[in-house]
């Protein structure tokens, strides 16, 4: 880990459907949950979820009911991938920072997303991958569980809407911070 004490926490969202994706649409990035967590104390700081409007695809009716998040939402607050990517460089150090997620889906969809729009990718190479990390330290769950049912391993409530970026980042945020304790 970098020399830092504060681990940035990324959740993503992305474009989905209940079945393939209409033709001509890919998934993409629609928000970028982003918390600071101190790894001492677990404190959380710079909450915020990134809205980003899609290049490639619309928001399905089946992706505003997992995420709450509207098609609306992104075309009047949403921006460009690259000037989110921009804001994580400016607002949250990330190039400098140790940063987490649950599972590696966030890793490689920013790795996969930066190449697609040919965007630098913005984080840094010290990466924790807090479900992998949880279900090694944690006494009854030897296997992957879902973020949800983690919290609830460790009598933790899930705060906010599930699925949506800016609220399960500080969710991650306390599984991580209970893991750093082991």
């Amino acid at each position: 880990m970098k020399t830092t004490d504060n681990i940035l926490i990324i959740d993503l969202e992305a474009t989905c459907w209940d079945d393939r994706p209409p033709r001509g649409q890919e998934s993409e990035i629609i928000e970028i949950g982003v918390c600071i967590m101190d790894a001492k104390t677990g404190k959380i700081s710079q909450n915020e979820g990134i809205l980003v409007k899609p290049q490639f695809s619309k928001v399905s009716p089946f992706c505003t009911a997992l995420t709450s998040i509207t098609q609306k939402m992104l075309d009047e607050e949403g921006i460009l991938l690259e000037d989110a990517l921009d804001i994580l460089r400016a607002e949250y150090d990330s190039e400098d920072l140790t940063w987490a997620s649950y599972g590696n889906y966030d890793l490689n969809m920013l790795q996969n997303q930066a190449r697609r729009f040919n965007v630098d990718y913005p984080l840094s190479d010290d990466h924790i991958n807090v479900k992998t990390l949880f279900g090694e330290l944690h006494p009854t769950v030897r296997k992957s569980v879902g973020m949800a049912r983690a919290l609830g391993e460790l009598n933790l409530k899930l705060e906010g809407t599930h699925h949506r970026g800016v609220d399960d980042a500080k969710n991650i945020a306390k599984i991580l911070h209970w893991c750093l304790q082991q």
